[in-house]
């Protein structure tokens, strides 16, 4: 893996992704935070040599480099799933890249449904902590221990500081900012009722298909992390009707712009 980090890493500094600071990396449906990026550069996914490529329809695939509130940063626009029939370690391939490319910072999102029914749709949810129920880890790979510490300590997984400086952003613009845990399971079906039963007894307050592993290797490479869900449903499991694509990708765009300030405000203040 090495070989091919270095590999990836020297292609895309010769495209011009020079010195960034920061790592974003965005969601289903929450595209919308390039529209205030001024754009540098930026690479399809199946033109960088050893990166996965995006195979759902609505993540794009591309990575992209340039200016966000003074800072140089790198954006995923479209992340990598495992039931798309990637391994752990294709998914977070590009964390490792963005690290090698020398960002200090990364930032996540995500859409995911609500477990805590205290929580309602197009709302936010900052993420305290994660149960993986994924059945793996991106770390368990012969050699892993070239790349950090093999037994990666995970007691607190997102950055408290970036969080708490999260958290005072959304008070001060009267955004609705809940804290809760976030369960990444492997999908991509969706849960059944006795599945939400499951999670919520289990002291999940979200559901989604992601960003657990991205976080796993932030913390195995000592990246400052920290993650934003976007609630896009309710997940009662008393009261559960059909599930919608198309509503959840729609919603998370109306609950997107105050994801987006609060991005914005905290690269800001970093």
């Amino acid at each position: 893996m090495i070989k091919y980090i270095e590999e990836t890493t020297d292609y895309l500094k010769e495209k011009g992704f020079n010195n960034p600071e920061i790592g974003i990396i965005l969601g289903t449906g929450l595209g919308q935070l390039l529209d205030e990026v001024e754009i540098i550069k930026e690479v399809s996914y199946n033109h960088i040599p050893n990166f996965p490529t995006a195979t759902v329809e609505f993540h794009k695939g591309k990575l992209i480099y340039g200016k966000l509130e003074g800072k140089n940063v790198i954006i995923m626009q479209g992340r990598f799933h495992l039931y798309e029939g990637y391994s752990l370690q294709d998914v977070t391939y590009p964390v490792r890249i963005m690290h090698q490319l020398g960002i200090k910072k990364l930032l996540v999102s995500n859409a995911s449904g609500a477990i805590n029914l205290k929580f309602k749709k197009g709302e936010l949810m900052l993420i305290e902590d994660h149960i993986n129920l994924q059945g793996g880890s991106p770390l368990a790979f012969k050699g892993v221990e070239q790349l950090g510490s093999r037994f990666t300590d995970m007691s607190a997984p997102y950055d408290q500081e970036i969080n708490q400086k999260l958290e005072e952003i959304a008070k001060d613009n009267s955004i609705n900012l809940h804290k809760g845990v976030y369960a990444s399971v492997v999908g991509p079906q969706l849960e059944t009722r006795a599945e939400y039963r499951y999670l919520k007894i289990i002291g999940a307050d979200a559901v989604g298909m992601s960003t657990v592993p991205e976080i796993i290797v932030a913390n195995h490479l000592e990246l400052p992390v920290a993650a934003v869900s976007v609630l896009t449903d309710e997940c009662d499991p008393d009261n559960l009707k059909p599930v919608n694509i198309d509503e959840i990708i729609e919603m998370a765009g109306k609950a997107e712009p105050a994801m987006i300030l609060l991005f914005k405000k905290l690269i800001k203040s970093l």
